[in-house]
């Protein structure tokens, strides 16, 4: 029988924990949360606020917020993907819009990392507001494995603190 693998942030896998968004100051202050994470996939809600609608009269919310709610959800997949926890950083994210995502509702993003390299990791993830078969965002990315060697916002056991990479 072969062995199972291991990840890193293996203690984090089920619901979501505030750890998971707290070291990312733009997605704190957007209120972000994470929904739930697993072995290389992240789910995240972007609340709808008044402070994040681009477009005061359909009262949609803006590009950028919807951009952090893909890169973020997509950064914590890769992570999740991870044996070793090393730092994360976006290389290239593509970001096709196919909608307006509906005022008023909360929105959700939903990231796989399907493959890591040694020095690189891809994602793709896609946004909606009622139903995940109806999104209106897709993205792909590219993410940089060991991008910053100060540190990692989390160590091994899932409990947060900046253990050194």
């Amino acid at each position: 029988m072969a062995e199972s693998r291991r990840y890193a942030l293996q203690g984090f896998f089920g619901p979501g924990r505030d750890e998971m968004v707290s070291h990312t100051p733009h997605a704190a202050y957007l209120g972000m949360r994470v929904i739930e994470i697993g072995a290389g996939f992240a789910i995240c809600k972007l609340p709808y606020r008044e402070e994040i609608i681009g477009d005061p009269q359909r009262r949609v919310v803006f590009g950028g917020a919807i951009t952090t709610l893909l890169d973020h959800a997509s950064g914590i997949a890769v992570a999740c993907a991870l044996e070793e926890l090393i730092p994360v950083a976006t290389i290239d994210l593509r970001i096709d819009y196919l909608r307006a995502a509906t005022p008023g509702l909360d929105l959700f993003g939903r990231s796989e990392c399907y493959r890591v390299t040694r020095n690189v990791a891809f994602a793709r993830a896609i946004a909606w507001d009622r139903d995940p078969a109806d999104p209106f965002a897709s993205a792909m990315g590219a993410f940089m494995l060991g991008a910053n060697r100060s540190g990692v916002p989390f160590s091994r056991d899932g409990e947060g603190g900046g253990a050194p990479a």
